[in-house]
């Protein structure tokens, strides 16, 4: 029989530097993820401390399937498809009744905001509403948005993520991702629709 004395130090060592060279990888390519994965975090939970260990959990699981990212492409989308599914299975069980909206009575709301005059969407609707995203009133309107509409504006407005990108992390059609996207927006506007008047008398 073969000795095998020697050839076990050998895979160890291989082993080794391959889990070096992971960490290296994960240090340089998802670390720097961190803050803008806490943010969206926060939106998802609405609770800081609930972000925090959402954004733990998340990482710890990404540096534990690191092997299974594909170089060169967007990190930033992987780690969100990661957090989301850990966000649908710790979170949305606490949920005891889905979110309805009536829509009927948000559009007119929202084309009676823009026919009074209370302002004017510009020709680039994100640009406006997250320029400022620090404001109190834009973040809280924001966590107070359905989930799945939460989601789809997080990604693709805050993240600033593709639609195709938001497509694979939420898993569903890319014409899904603009329909959220786009509701989103006008659940925003219509929340903020005071908001915006009283920024914009303020400018006058």
């Amino acid at each position: 029989m073969r000795d095998m004395g020697s050839t076990i130090p050998r895979l160890f060592s291989f082993s080794l530097d391959r889990k070096n060279t992971l960490r290296a990888e994960f240090e340089r390519v998802a670390l720097p993820q961190m803050s803008q994965i806490y943010t969206a975090a926060v939106y998802l939970t609405k609770d800081q401390q609930e972000a925090e260990d959402l954004v733990q959990e998340t990482f710890l699981r990404a540096f534990r399937f690191f092997d299974k990212f594909e170089p060169g492409t967007n990190a930033k989308a992987w780690l969100m498809a990661i957090m989301r599914h850990l966000f649908i299975n710790r979170y949305r069980r606490k949920k005891s009744e889905p979110e309805t909206i009536d829509w009927e009575k948000v559009d007119q709301t929202y084309e009676s905001v823009i026919d009074r005059g209370h302002y004017a969407l510009p020709a680039d609707p994100e640009q406006e509403l997250f320029a400022a995203m620090m404001d109190d009133e834009v973040e809280q309107a924001l966590k107070a948005l359905p989930e799945e509409f939460r989601m789809a504006v997080t990604l693709v407005d805050v993240q600033e993520l593709t639609y195709e990108e938001a497509a694979q992390v939420m898993e569903c059609p890319i014409g899904t991702v603009r329909s959220r996207v786009s509701r989103g927006r006008r659940l925003l506007h219509v929340s903020l629709k005071e908001y915006a008047a009283q920024k914009r008398l303020g400018k006058e």
